[in-house]
C-alpha cells in the first residue's frame, strides 16, 4: 500500500537574540571621556594661554588676511601639481626613453633637494650654453613678486609627489581593460581620459588629500621670502609682544578648521569615485551567496 507524502511548510521560529556584553569597551570609553574631560579643563583654565588674546586676534583682519593667502597658496599648488604630476606620470609610464629619463631626472631633483632650497632661489641668469659668459643676470625679486614666486615653488615642488601617486593609480588599473581598448580602436588619449583616470581616481584621492593638507601647512614656509600667510603675521605680531602661545594657538584653530573641512571633501571624493567600484565587487559575492542559498533550498523540497 503506497501513502502520499505531502511536503509540509517551512516553520520559521522567532530567534531572541541579544549582543554579547562587552564591559571592556565601555569602561575604556568612560575612561578615554574622562581623560578628554580633564585636558580640556586644564586647558580652559591655564592663565598662560590667555584666551582673551586669543579670542582677541581671531578673527582679526591680519588673521583672516593671512588665512585667505594660505587658502590660495594652497590651491594654486595642488592644480599646478595635479596638472604637472598627471602629465610627469605619462611621460614616465610611456615607452618614449627620452621622456622617461626626463621624468625620472625631474622627480630626483625635487624630490632630494629642501622645498626651502627651492623657494629662496637668489636669482635668475641666461648664459651661452657650454660657455661661463653670462648674458644676463637679475635677482629673482625683481622678475617675480613673491606670491608668484611662492606659487611656483610650492607647485612645482607638489608635481614631484603628485607624479608618484597618479603613477601609482594609474598602474593599478587593469592593463586588460587598456588592451580592450586598443582592441575597440581607442586612441591612448581617449583610454587615458575616459577609462583609466577615471578608476585610478579611487587610488589617487586618499594620498592626495594628505597631500593638499601637508600643503596646506607647508605654505608657512613662504615666510622667508616676505609671506604673509597665516603663520607669517601671526609670527610678525607676537615677535612685538611676545604673546607666543596664544597667537600660535590661533593659527592652531584656523589649521584645524581647513584641515576638517579638507577632510570631509576627501570622504565626499572618496563615496563618489568609489561607489562603483564597490558595489561591482560586492554583487558577485551576493549573487553566489544567493544562488546557493536557492539551490539548498531546491534540493531540500525535491529530498521531501
Amino acid at each position: 500500500m503506497s501513502q502520499t507524502h505531502k511536503a509540509q511548510p517551512a516553520q520559521f521560529v522567532a530567534i531572541s537574540a541579544r549582543p554579547h556584553p562587552r564591559p571592556g569597551r565601555w569602561i575604556a570609553g568612560a575612561a578615554l571621556v574622562v581623560a578628554l574631560a580633564a585636558i580640556v579643563y586644564s586647558l580652559w583654565t591655564n592663565p598662560r594661554l590667555e584666551w582673551s588674546v586669543i579670542g582677541d586676534y581671531l578673527f582679526r583682519s591680519l588673521t583672516l588676511h593671512g588665512l585667505w593667502v594660505t587658502l590660495y597658496l594652497t590651491l594654486f599648488a595642488i592644480v599646478i601639481g595635479i596638472v604637472g604630476g598627471t602629465l610627469l606620470a605619462i611621460m614616465g609610464l610611456s615607452g618614449n626613453p627620452v621622456l622617461a629619463a626626463l621624468s625620472a631626472l625631474y622627480l630626483w631633483l625635487f624630490r632630494g633637494t629642501p622645498i626651502l632650497v627651492q623657494i629662496i632661489y637668489p636669482e635668475l641668469s641666461l648664459t651661452i650654453p657650454f660657455t661661463h659668459h653670462s648674458l644676463a643676470s637679475t635677482p629673482t625679486s625683481s622678475v617675480i613678486t613673491g606670491t608668484a614666486a611662492a606659487i611656483l615653488a610650492l607647485g612645482l615642488n607638489e608635481v614631484a609627489y603628485a607624479s608618484e601617486i597618479i603613477r601609482s593609480g594609474i598602474q593599478a588599473v587593469d592593463h586588460g581593460q587598456i588592451e580592450a581598448c586598443q582592441a575597440l580602436g581607442m586612441s591612448s588619449r581617449l583610454t587615458m581620459r575616459r577609462v583609466v583616470l577615471p578608476q585610478a581616481m579611487r587610488v589617487i584621492i586618499p594620498p592626495m588629500g594628505n597631500e593638499t593638507i601637508g600643503m596646506l601647512k607647508t605654505t608657512s614656509l613662504v615666510s622667508v621670502i616676505s609671506g604673509h600667510d597665516l603663520l607669517t603675521n601671526l609670527q610678525n605680531v607676537y615677535a612685538q609682544t611676545f604673546q607666543v602661545i596664544p597667537l600660535l594657538i590661533v593659527a592652531s584653530i584656523w589649521y584645524l578648521v581647513i584641515t576638517s573641512i579638507l577632510t570631509v571633501g576627501q570622504r565626499q571624493l572618496e563615496r563618489r569615485f568609489g561607489r562603483g567600484v564597490a558595489g561591482s565587487r560586492r554583487a558577485p559575492g551576493v549573487t553566489f551567496r544567493l544562488l546557493r542559498f536557492g539551490s539548498r533550498s531546491a534540493r531540500r523540497v525535491v529530498t521531501r
